[in-house]
C-alpha cells in the first residue's frame, strides 16, 4: 500500500471518527499515531508523542492564551463587558436599530479583551437580549446580531484563531495581532450598515429606542472609561512597541484584576471561578494543538500536502484563483467543522501551497480567519447560533439562522474587499513591525 493511499485512508478514519462526536485532539492522537506508526515505527511515534507535547508546551508564545482568556473572564465578573453596552446603548440606542447597533460594538469592545467569539457572544447575550426584547425588536435582529457580533471575537486582536495560526505556521503573533485591527473595524463597520438598511426597510425590526439627556450619555461614557482604558493600554502597546503580545496579555490580565478588586466588583472566590474557566479553555486548545502537531507530520510523511500541490498547479489557476478556491474549500468546511479543528487540520496541506505561491502569509492569515468566523454562524454547525440558543430558548434556531444571513453577506464583502485591497491587512504590521 503506497503512502498516499495511507494517507488518504488516515483522513477518511480522521473524518469518521469526527462525524461520531470523538473531541478533535483525540482524534488526531490516534490517527496520527497510527499512521506514523505504519509508515515510520511505533517507537518514532512514542518518541515524537513526547517530545512534541513538551516542544509545545514550552512556547513562550503560548502563554498569551490563557492571560487573554482570563483578562475576559474576569472583565465579564468585573461587570466591564455591561459597561461598555451601556455606553454604546446611551450614544446610539435613540435611532433606528440602536440596540442591536451598540450589541455589536459591545461584542467588538468585549472582542478586544477576551479574543474569544464564543465568550462575546454568550456574555453581550445574556446583557442585550433581554433590553432588545423590551422594546420589541424583531429575534430575527436581535439573535441575528449578537450571534455575527460574537464572531468579532476571532479576528479584532487579541484572536485566539491567530496565535493558532501563528503557532501552526511559524508566523509572528504581533504581526498577526497588528494585521487583523483594520479588518476588524472594517466588518464591525459593514455590520452596523447592515443593521442600518435592514431597519430603514423594516422599521418593526428595530425600533428606536428611548432617548437619553447629554448627562446620561457623559456618565456612560465615563463608566465605560476603564474597559477602553484597557483596551488602549494592551492593544494599544502592542501597536506602539511597548508591548509583545506575551507582555501585554499579562498587563491586560493584571489590570482587570487589580481593578476588580479596587472596585470590589471581585472577590477571591470570583476570581477563582474566573481561572478555573480559563484552564479549561486553555487545556482545550493546548490539547487540539499537541493533537495537531502529531497529525501533522503524518500528513508530511504521507506526502498528502504535496499531492494537492501539484493538483491545485495542474488546473492552472492564477495565485488570485487559487487562493479563492482554497478559501472556498474553508467556506464549506466551516459548514461541518469547528474553526479550530479546521485550522489544525488544513493549515498542513494549504500552507505550503501558498508559500509556493509567493501570497503574503499575513494576509493569508486574515483571510483564513475571517472565513472560520463564517463557519461560527454558518449552519449547521454554527456554534456562535446554538450559544445565542442558548440564551434565546424561546427563540426557534431556525429564526436565528435567518437572522444572521444579512451579516454572513456582509463577511462575504469583507472577504472580497481584502481580496482587492490587501494593503487593508498589511499596512499595520508592515509600518508597525519591521
Amino acid at each position: 500500500m503506497s503512502e498516499g493511499v495511507i494517507g488518504l485512508l488516515g483522513i477518511a478514519l480522521l473524518l469518521v471518527l469526527l462525524a461520531l462526536r470523538i473531541p478533535v485532539a483525540l482524534t488526531m492522537f490516534i490517527v496520527g499515531f497510527i499512521g506514523i506508526s505504519i509508515l515510520s515505527s511505533p517507537t518514532s511515534a512514542l518518541n515524537l508523542l513526547a517530545s512534541e507535547s513538551f516542544t509545545l508546551a514550552s512556547h513562550a508564545e503560548l502563554i498569551v492564551i490563557p492571560l487573554f482568556i482570563l483578562m475576559g473572564n474576569v472583565a465579564t465578573t468585573t461587570g466591564l463587558s455591561r459597561q461598555l453596552y451601556n455606553a454604546a446603548y446611551a450614544t446610539i440606542g435613540a435611532i433606528k436599530g440602536g440596540l442591536a447597533s451598540a450589541t455589536v460594538i459591545g461584542c467588538a469592545g468585549f472582542a478586544a479583551l477576551s479574543g474569544s467569539s464564543v465568550a462575546a457572544a454568550l456574555t453581550m447575550g445574556k446583557v442585550s437580549l433581554s433590553e432588545m426584547e423590551r422594546f420589541n425588536y424583531s429575534p430575527k435582529l436581535s439573535t441575528g446580531a449578537v450571534a455575527a457580533g460574537g464572531t468579532l471575537g476571532i479576528l479584532i486582536p487579541p484572536s485566539t484563531g491567530f496565535v493558532i495560526y501563528a503557532i501552526l505556521t511559524e508566523q509572528s503573533i504581533g504581526r498577526l495581532f497588528l494585521a487583523g485591527v483594520l479588518p476588524g473595524l472594517l466588518l464591525l463597520g459593514l455590520f452596523l450598515l447592515a443593521i442600518s438598511a435592514l431597519c430603514a426597510f423594516r422599521e418593526e425590526y428595530g425600533p428606536r429606542g428611548p432617548s437619553t439627556t447629554l448627562r446620561e450619555k457623559v456618565r456612560a461614557s465615563v463608566q465605560a472609561t476603564p474597559i477602553l482604558g484597557i483596551i488602549v493600554v494592551t492593544i494599544g502597546g502592542i501597536y506602539g512597541g511597548v508591548f509583545s503580545p506575551m507582555e501585554a496579555s499579562a498587563v491586560g490580565a493584571g489590570i482587570v484584576i487589580v481593578y476588580g478588586f479596587l472596585t470590589r466588583t471581585l472577590s477571591v472566590q470570583s476570581l477563582w471561578g474566573a481561572t478555573k474557566d480559563s484552564i479549561v479553555t486553555t487545556s482545550t486548545v493546548m490539547l487540539i494543538l499537541i493533537g495537531a502537531h502529531i497529525f501533522n507530520p503524518f500528513l508530511a510523511l504521507s506526502h498528502i500536502p504535496e499531492f494537492v500541490g501539484h493538483f491545485l498547479a495542474s488546473m492552472g489557476l492564477s495565485a488570485m484563483g487559487t487562493l479563492i478556491l482554497i478559501l472556498a474549500i474553508y467556506l464549506v468546511l466551516g459548514c461541518f467543522l469547528e474553526g479550530f479543528a479546521m485550522l489544525v487540520l488544513t493549515l498542513p496541506i494549504f500552507f505550503p501551497v501558498i508559500m509556493q505561491l509567493g501570497i503574503d502569509p499575513v494576509w493569508f492569515g486574515v483571510l483564513v480567519v475571517l472565513t472560520l468566523e463564517m463557519g461560527l454562524i454558518s449552519p449547521p454547525v454554527g456554534i456562535n447560533v446554538f450559544i445565542v440558543k442558548s440564551v434565546a430558548r424561546e427563540v426557534p434556531l431556525g429564526t436565528i439562522f435567518i437572522g444572521v444571513i444579512p451579516f454572513w453577506i456582509m463577511m462575504i464583502i469583507a472577504i472580497a474587499i481584502l481580496l482587492m485591497f490587501p494593503s487593508i491587512s498589511l499596512i499595520l504590521p508592515n509600518t508597525m513591525i519591521s
